[in-house]
């Protein structure tokens, strides 16, 4: 691959438990966003240009509370992610409000990529390794080797309820699947999951390797998103019209599976923060915080005059 990595932020999703929009609530000390952590550490990293993707509905309020801020640092682009983005022949069902879900939501930038892309969600706090490391294998990988950076599991659960999370199974480096558990929590023993709504709970490894979608993926993607997409529409959708979703990671488990693609895993030390449930929000203000008091990030994080080349330069 020889074309600059570019990021892909998946920002459509309104955070249900959560109640707003989650993507664009202050967190820093000058009302930053987690995302502008992420896309700071991003452009740090070396990424020049991000790809946004949002609703028509949330537009005019990312552009001004994200969009254009970041504007003066990357070059920035949108992507719109709405239930009649359809491929050709194919309606949204009547009452459908829910997304279709993580792959489509990728599958939407397919006209604006042109080369290798790492994928984030907006309303995640990853960490300076993770973007550091996947873009430089992003840089060097063939179009057959994705790649994945997987976060202990410890480091990545709240206090305040249970979360979702895709727990890998890696060998010699390597994904071999991923494996979605809907409900895991915090416990006094350590994560456990449970399947029955609470009724029994197993426990989890807390240093068992889990998927924050933190991608990187070659264009090699795109046509096995749309194929697999147009079959989810015939099976799924067709079965199961207002609730059913096309998520990412098991497009990736299928294509592992067949083998069109191996994914490397790589590993990040850092402390995942995110802002799952309203309780959450006063620990990330007090981590983002003590970050910039340490002189991690600077305050304000995108300040007159400031770019992200100079702040790298400095840190």
């Amino acid at each position: 691959m020889n074309k600059r990595p570019v990021l892909v932020i998946m920002a459509a999703g309104m955070g249900s438990r959560y109640g707003g929009l989650k993507q664009v609530d202050p967190v820093g000390p000058c009302g930053e966003t987690l995302l502008d952590y992420s896309l700071y550490d991003a452009r740090l990293a070396g990424f020049e240009r991000v790809i946004f993707i949002i609703t028509h509905a949330i537009e005019e309020e990312f552009r001004k509370r994200v969009g254009d801020r970041i504007a003066r640092v990357m070059e920035v682009q949108y992507a719109f992610q709405e239930l009649n983005a359809l491929p050709g022949g194919y309606h949204p069902p009547q009452g459908r409000v829910k997304p279709w879900g993580t792959g489509h939501a990728v599958l939407c930038c397919r006209p604006l990529l042109d080369g290798p892309f790492a994928v984030i969600n907006a309303d995640d706090y990853y960490g300076r390794e993770g973007f550091a490391q996947l873009f430089r294998v992003l840089q060097s990988s063939d179009e057959r080797t994705f790649c994945m950076v997987g976060y202990r599991l410890e480091n990545t659960l709240t206090e305040n309820g249970t979360v979702s999370r895709g727990v890998c199974r890696v060998e010699n480096g390597f994904l071999k699947d991923v494996h979605e558990y809907t409900r895991i929590e915090k416990q006094k023993d350590g994560p456990a999951y449970t399947t029955d709504d609470g009724a029994s709970w197993r426990p989890l490894p807390p240093d068992c390797v889990v998927s924050m979608n933190l991608w990187g993926f070659s264009t090699l993607l795109m046509p096995e998103l749309e194929s697999s997409f147009c079959q989810f529409l015939q099976n799924e959708a067709a079965a199961n019209p207002l609730k059913c979703e096309f998520f990412l990671p098991e497009l990736v488990n299928a294509m592992i599976a067949q083998n069109k693609c191996r994914v490397r895993v790589l590993s990040s030390p850092d402390r995942w923060y995110g802002v799952t449930y309203q309780a959450d929000r006063p620990a990330v203000q007090r981590a983002m915080a003590k970050m910039s008091q340490a002189g991690l990030y600077p305050t304000p994080l995108w300040g007159a005059g400031q770019d992200a080349g100079s702040d790298q330069k400095k840190n």
